[in-house]
């Protein structure tokens, strides 16, 4: 018998549960693996041959390759785990999560010291709120042109 799982409908949301969890252990494995430098000098030297040694999947690795957050996390990844790969490229997590968002970090920093997005109207999918799937990537970064 299948869980109900009333959060899939919390829109912009991932839960890291005990399928995605499974469907990542792979690909966080990875991650854990870049807190050693010699792993993260082999990542850096040839990227895809190093995510090549993990049995993830290719869609998986291209996420990885074309660092998309987003797309990791929905193939499983814990972002906790993800910020590693961050951490490789030099990027903090503010970094990364204003990229994740479509914003700049100085945009996403002010939206989190501002008390972060409001629950009004994204508190389930098809609400009118600023994390629903038609508003995303917000903020300037987001936008073509950066406009």
């Amino acid at each position: 018998m299948a869980l109900d799982k009333p959060y899939l409908d919390v829109p912009g949301t991932t839960i890291f549960d005990a399928e995605q969890s499974r469907r990542g252990y792979h690909l966080n494995q990875f991650c854990m693996s870049l807190m050693k430098a010699e792993n993260r000098a082999r990542f850096k030297a040839d990227e895809r041959a190093y995510l090549d040694g993990w049995p993830m999947t290719e869609e998986q690795k291209q996420a990885v390759l074309a660092r998309d957050l987003n797309r990791a996390i929905a193939l499983g990844g814990n972002i906790y785990f993800l910020a590693k790969i961050g951490a490789t490229d030099g990027k903090s997590f503010q970094q990364m999560a204003g990229s994740m968002t479509g914003m700049t970090e100085e945009e996403y920093r002010t939206m989190m010291i501002n008390g972060g997005r409001s629950a009004e109207g994204n508190r389930y999918v098809g609400e009118d709120g600023d994390a629903q799937a038609h508003r995303q990537p917000q903020g300037s970064a987001g936008r073509k042109g950066g406009v």
